[in-house]
């Protein structure tokens, strides 16, 4: 999907349209104030003050009516320099305009506002020339901001829209986002009944349905096997941590704007944890280890919370409640290379499991300048940033570096993908650390019989089971693989007189192969019944009618296929548990 921000031609044509929009609201609601209308990676939005006034995406037409008309009058764009005080007259009975004008500098005496027929907005622009060349927008959604992002001030109504230079672009980029909603594991998520949110409960707070803690045990099944045959021990620890575990860490000081408040009990502070390492420091520390026992790779399926802006929160993909496939490898610095090579072969094995080819590699930095971010030690950070730098250097990995994107106390890989629709994010990480285990005053004996301090490579291969989650569903548009997918088999009996018993025979017979099927005798009309079992996306689905109670045999449909296909009821077991056990994937 097009980046409208970082396409300077197109940037331009938003910030004007929303001009545009802003004009034609005013006309139409003269009452209507203005606060900020910037350009975003999806377009544009203006937020606005209508007083009792509440706007709907059915009210769009009739802007968007307005718009054309202003845009066919096509009146220039006039770009106008004044003083504060010449701004703060003009704009006297407008208390958004007169905040942002006073929070100026003393020293700004020329301030930029523009011009087009009727309206007029403080901008610092640039701008189009003329209207009539913003003639390709849509109107978008509609939806509540509060006035500076701060839930103490008045509730705005935030207009999304976007603007293109050509009729075909636009049409192109809307037809990707209605894509992107038939994507959205959202609206996926509801439809096939995987998880759910409720304000009651709190929100970035996903509860997991029967269908989808299924899939969560498959995927962690799936993770912990690789783990387990590459030596790693799994552990559990406490969703809960004392406050003084992450002042030793240092995350009290670097993270606890991310932290959910402490909690006051029998004279101890504690925090939902925001993340697993402290609580891995304190395991691999309660003994005295020896060169020869490293490295030592502690995982765990870990809850975690962390305090997310609502504006931040997208289901499952991001929330305040997640669950990290997290491990914390302690290794001798000779080893760095080695464990960071076999977490990047284990990356790139999911990922091939999973046909995950749209990916990049970012070497994360710190910004030097940034002293209150990043844990002060320039020599420490030198060293880390460089050995991994060279250990991916070494490894042939192409990768690019972004600075200020490390985590506190260290550089790290991110792996980031880029999903079906949206922007990239990133799935998995493996970052670099010589500061928690000092912090932790974590030793093991050297060969020498020396006591030193290892290293430790944070890594998370699935990210988050949430996220991974809703990228694949994204990903298959909710047509999960057999392995994955909650009901892997419907069983439709043509007629519940004639053929239920048989159908229930072969439910059974499924069931003992541990193969998750659903029986569906409900008194509907047969095609409806497949039209359902189409409609959720089971796999595979069996019509089963007289010749296939005579002849011992099913009759499947694959999803996404309109063939029929029969076989005895001990070659269909055979083929979907090898299609099971080879972790096929179906078409997206």
């Amino acid at each position: 999907m097009i980046n409208i921000k970082e396409d300077e031609k197109l940037s331009v044509m938003n910030h004007s349209c929303a001009h545009l929009m802003a004009q034609a609201i005013k006309h139409l609601y003269p009452n209507a104030k203005f606060w900020v209308g910037p350009v975003i990676e999806e377009g544009f939005y203006y937020d606005i003050d209508l007083g009792d006034i509440t706007l709907t995406e059915e009210d769009f037409p009739a802007i968007e009516k307005e718009m054309k008309k202003l845009a066919k009058d096509g009146k220039r764009i006039v770009r106008h320099e004044i003083s504060k005080n010449e701004a703060l007259d003009m704009f006297k009975d407008d208390p958004y305009k007169i905040d942002l004008i006073s929070r100026m500098d003393e020293d700004e005496t020329v301030i930029s506002c523009y011009s087009q027929g009727d309206f007029t907005d403080l901008c610092r622009g640039p701008h189009v020339d003329t209207v009539k060349e913003l003639k390709n927008f849509k109107l978008l959604k509609v939806s509540g901001a509060y006035w500076k992002g701060d839930s103490k001030n008045k509730m705005l109504q935030r207009i999304y829209g976007v603007c293109f230079d050509t009729p075909e672009r636009l049409e192109e980029h809307l037809n990707m986002l209605e894509e992107a909603k038939m994507r959205d594991h959202r609206k996926l998520g509801k439809e096939l009944d995987i998880f759910m949110v409720d304000d009651l409960v709190g929100r970035g707070l996903p509860m997991f349905l029967p269908n989808g803690y299924i899939i969560w045990q498959e995927l962690e099944d799936y993770i912990k096997t690789k783990e387990r045959k590459l030596g790693y021990l799994h552990v559990m620890t406490p969703c809960v941590g004392n406050v003084e575990l992450y002042k030793t860490s240092g995350h009290w000081d670097h993270y606890k704007d991310n932290m959910f408040p402490a909690m006051e009990v029998e004279g101890e502070s504690f925090v939902l944890r925001p993340m697993n390492c402290p609580h891995h420091m304190m395991i691999y520390g309660r003994d005295l280890h020896s060169y020869r026992d490293l490295p030592i790779r502690i995982a765990e399926i870990a809850h975690d919370f962390r305090y997310e802006a609502s504006g931040a929160l997208k289901g499952i993909e991001r929330g305040r409640h997640f669950c990290q496939n997290d491990s914390h490898i302690f290794c001798t610095k000779e080893q760095i290379e080695q464990e960071f090579k076999s977490v990047v072969d284990l990356i790139l094995d999911v990922y091939k499991d999973f046909n995950i080819t749209n990916y990049r590699c970012v070497l994360s930095l710190r910004d030097p300048k940034d002293k209150e971010k990043y844990y002060p030690d320039d020599e420490m950070w030198d060293k880390a940033e460089e050995e991994l730098r060279r250990v991916l250097k070494d490894l042939k990995i192409d990768f690019t570096e972004e600075i200020g994107e490390a985590a506190f106390y260290g550089p790290k890989l991110d792996v980031n993908v880029q999903p079906a629709v949206g922007n990239e994010y990133t799935l998995s990480t493996c970052q670099l650390d010589f500061c928690l285990p000092m912090k932790f005053d974590l030793k093991y004996v050297d060969s020498d019989g020396s006591k030193k301090t290892p290293v430790v490579l944070h890594r998370a291969i699935l990210g988050s089971l949430d996220r991974f989650m809703a990228y694949i569903i994204e990903e298959t548009k909710g047509a999960l693989p057999t392995w994955l997918a909650p009901t892997q088999v419907s069983v439709i009996p043509v007629s519940n007189e004639h053929h239920l018993e048989y159908s229930k025979k072969i439910v059974d017979i499924l069931k003992e192969n541990d193969i998750r099927v659903n029986l569906d005798d409900r008194d509907e009309k047969l095609g409806y019944r497949m039209r359902e079992a189409q409609t959720h996306k089971i796999p595979y689905t069996l019509v089963i009618g007289d010749k296939e109670k005579d002849s011992n045999t099913v009759n499947y449909r694959k999803y996404g296929s309109q063939d029929t296909i029969s076989l005895s009821t001990e070659e269909f077991v055979s083929m979907i548990k090898k299609v099971i056990d080879s972790k096929e994937l179906l078409n997206k």
